[in-house]
């Protein structure tokens, strides 16, 4: 069957498009999204495919628009969207583990090909990632973007395009795992599994580096448990 293109599916992939920068901390709680006109340029869209977009982010709690000298659209504190995503991974039976699965799949595939095929650049992009981790001290979207820098810079190195658009649409859809967490612990843990990822990845081991992703990931399994359904010894994880 052929799929007809609509204005409505422009407006949401446009919308996706830019809930996908949130989620991977491009950009940040407090932080303006350029001006509709700037936003069409650069997507190659028509202004009223992003106006419309801006709505749908706005009635989904992601955005605010604000009016006068300092108007704009601005990012919120996300605390509505993190919630409805908990609740959604708490009533849809099953999609938690489908998701977390997926990315396994995907990533440690990525991870082995990266292992065989990166060059020089593609190492200095992962070490600087893994160098601006170290550095985060600003806030969650800070680290989701050092997060997703390194593994969108693995994903590049693999040399599939399917393979990297596939990773950087499945990792959009978790993007709130460390802002319901004490905050160092992740952090320190993650530098730590992108580091053993980078060694085997240097070292061109695709056994090693697929093996590292998969424990990275798994423990993000972990991690996601304890946000979206607690744990035996307590309340969830107050959000931050």
């Amino acid at each position: 069957m052929v799929r007809v293109v609509t204005a409505q599916t422009l407006t949401q992939a446009v919308a996706e498009h830019l809930r996908t920068l949130i989620h991977h901390g491009e950009v940040g709680p407090g932080d303006r999204l350029p001006a509709e006109r700037e936003l069409a340029e650069q997507l190659g869209v028509a202004r009223i495919s992003v106006r419309e977009a801006i709505k749908i982010l706005q009635q989904h709690g992601y955005v605010t628009v604000r009016r006068g000298a300092l108007g704009g659209t601005y990012v919120t504190e996300l605390t509505e969207p993190l919630e409805k995503w908990r609740m959604r991974m708490r009533t849809q039976a099953g999609e938690f583990d489908d998701m977390i699965d997926f990315r396994i799949a995907l990533e440690t595939d990525a991870a082995r090909l990266a292992a065989i095929r990166r060059d020089r650049s593609d190492l200095a992009t992962l070490r600087a990632a893994i160098a601006k981790l170290g550095e985060v001290d600003s806030g969650h979207a800070a680290f989701r973007l050092a997060d997703s820098q390194f593994h969108r810079g693995l994903a590049r190195a693999a040399r599939n395009v399917r393979l990297e658009t596939a990773i950087e649409s499945a990792r959009g859809e978790l993007f709130s795992p460390h802002d319901l967490l004490p905050y160092v612990d992740p952090v320190d843990e993650s530098r730590r599994d992108h580091q053993q990822i980078y060694n085997a990845v240097r070292d061109g081991d695709p056994d090693a580096a697929a093996g590292a992703m998969r424990e990275h990931i798994e423990r993000t399994r972990h991690q996601l448990r304890e946000i979206v359904f607690g744990s035996e010894d307590g309340p969830l994880p107050a959000t931050s």
